[in-house]
């Protein structure tokens, strides 16, 4: 079997294991259904997310002109406490950025290499959480927006991290703490401005990956490495692993135009 399209983003479904799909033109991969077998990845052109353009990919799958250009891209898509949709004020695109960000935003902790404060759309759970490879997560609130949802994960961080080793989320090496009681410890330093969207009763949600723990993990880059023959061993979060310990991250390369072939 024989594909070629452009990376984006694995879809996924919540199921124990989680599901995974990727779409590559016309043509929809069932990813769990491929672990066992040799892939063979082979990048042979660009195509930016917006011009459609053979470009070099800047970040996040846009060309450089495009990635200064496009609302996908604000500042306050990294950065929600940056938004300015709630004041009317536009970034690029007010009309996009109000479709974007005056909808419910969850503040939430979750574990996938440890102990981390995030903000994501109400509409994202749990793909969110999943596409970090968390193995629990819990929302600590649900604000009217990205703005508050942002200035609230800002005042959360000085006290929590909100980064994600990737190396340790992908070995297995996770703390199991109580999220519930780590929610407790935080909740005085919410803003008073948002401490309102509290949520007392939300549960911690689990997630099981199609992925044996791991003792060590190599990153591998489409950049470095343009073509790749290896053994599917497993996924989790954005990652495909392989089976000589090496793990691609699917997300990082949207934009990347490939060729896969399926052993």
């Amino acid at each position: 079997m024989k594909l070629e399209g452009v990376f984006k983003k694995m879809s996924s479904q919540n199921k124990k294991p989680v599901e995974y799909f990727l779409l590559l033109g016309d043509d929809l991969l069932c990813l769990n259904q491929l672990i066992g077998r040799k892939i063979k990845i082979k990048h042979s052109f660009n195509q930016c997310l917006h011009c459609q353009k053979d470009l070099p990919i800047y970040r996040m799958g846009y060309c450089k002109t495009c990635f200064f250009l496009v609302p996908q891209t604000n500042e306050s898509i990294l950065r929600p406490e940056l938004s300015t949709a709630h004041m009317g004020i536009e970034q690029r695109d007010l009309a996009f950025e109000k479709e974007l960000e005056l909808q419910p935003h969850i503040v939430y902790l979750a574990v996938s290499s440890g102990l981390k404060v995030g903000v994501t759309r109400k509409s994202q759970t749990p793909t969110r959480w999943i596409d970090q490879g968390a193995s629990f997560a819990l929302p600590i609130l649900e604000c009217e927006n990205r703005y508050q949802a942002g200035i609230t994960e800002v005042a959360l961080a000085q006290h929590v991290a909100d980064k994600t080793n990737y190396r340790k989320m992908l070995t297995g090496d996770i703390p199991q703490l109580d999220l519930v009681l780590e929610r407790d410890k935080i909740r005085e330093f919410i803003p008073k401005e948002t401490a309102h969207f509290f949520l007392e009763k939300e549960e911690i949600q689990y997630f099981v990956y199609p992925l044996p723990n791991l003792d060590k993990i190599t990153s591998l880059s489409l950049d470095k490495n343009p073509e790749i023959e290896k053994t599917l061993l497993g996924i989790k979060g954005q990652y495909l692993v392989f089976d000589d310990f090496t793990a691609l991250n699917v997300r990082s390369f949207e934009g990347y135009g490939v060729e896969v072939e399926v052993g």
